[in-house]
């Protein structure tokens, strides 16, 4: 069982003694200094950007570790959430909803994009399958290109809502469905001063093909 991270530091907040806000501060910042950057409070994940690439955090070896252990049997991750989902919806064929929310900036698509990760790696060999997942794999980079812009916080922040729903057949997806709400469509007359405007008005115009077809 893993109760702390290399600093000494409980992995989960509901542990500490005497909890006030200096405290949580104090642990999250001990994982912080260790690249550690998830820490539970209960059921909850709490993750925190590094800004940085981390060796060995994802992939899949990391993966590997995950399957079927219980959320405490390792480290704090974003791998345990999906499993435990995942194992939720199989063994006791019920829905399972993951919400995640924060700030501009603080890795809420890189997650989502994890816990997809992992519920792709759990899925079948089959070609249908693999189609299926496939696709759903590749429709963020597509929603990131007409949805995500640079803010002055972030260089790839989404500027949208977004619901995806993965129905699934014995364990395996078999299809999807995603829902985007509140884009930010003010974006495309005006910016503040550091931003930029949708990701894909770049792209098209860096297509020279499509730039001279324009008269550009």
């Amino acid at each position: 069982m893993a109760y702390r991270g290399k600093g000494g530091a409980v992995n989960d907040l509901v542990l500490i003694d005497g909890v006030n806000e200096e405290k949580i501060l104090q642990c999250l910042e001990t994982h912080h200094k260790h690249n550690e950057i998830y820490t539970y409070i209960g059921p909850v994940l709490i993750s925190i950007n590094p800004y940085k690439n981390i060796s060995g955090l994802y992939g899949p070896s990391k993966i590997k570790k995950f399957v079927t252990k219980k959320p405490y049997e390792n480290n704090p991750h974003v791998y345990a959430i999906a499993e435990s989902a995942y194992r939720n919806m199989v063994e006791n064929l019920q829905n399972e909803c993951v919400v995640i929310t924060g700030e501009s900036g603080s890795g809420k698509t890189e997650a989502a994009k994890k816990v997809m990760e992992y519920v792709a790696a759990m899925s079948s060999k089959s070609k249908e399958v693999q189609r299926v997942k496939n696709q759903l794999l590749e429709s963020n980079p597509l929603l990131e290109t007409f949805g995500n812009a640079k803010t002055v916080r972030n260089d790839n922040s989404s500027r949208f809502g977004k619901y995806m729903e993965i129905l699934f057949f014995a364990g395996d997806p078999s299809g999807g469905n995603i829902t985007t709400y509140l884009l930010e469509k003010s974006r495309v007359v005006s910016q503040q001063e550091g931003e930029r405007n949708f990701h894909i008005f770049y792209e098209i115009l860096n297509d020279s093909g499509f730039s001279r077809e324009l008269g550009f």
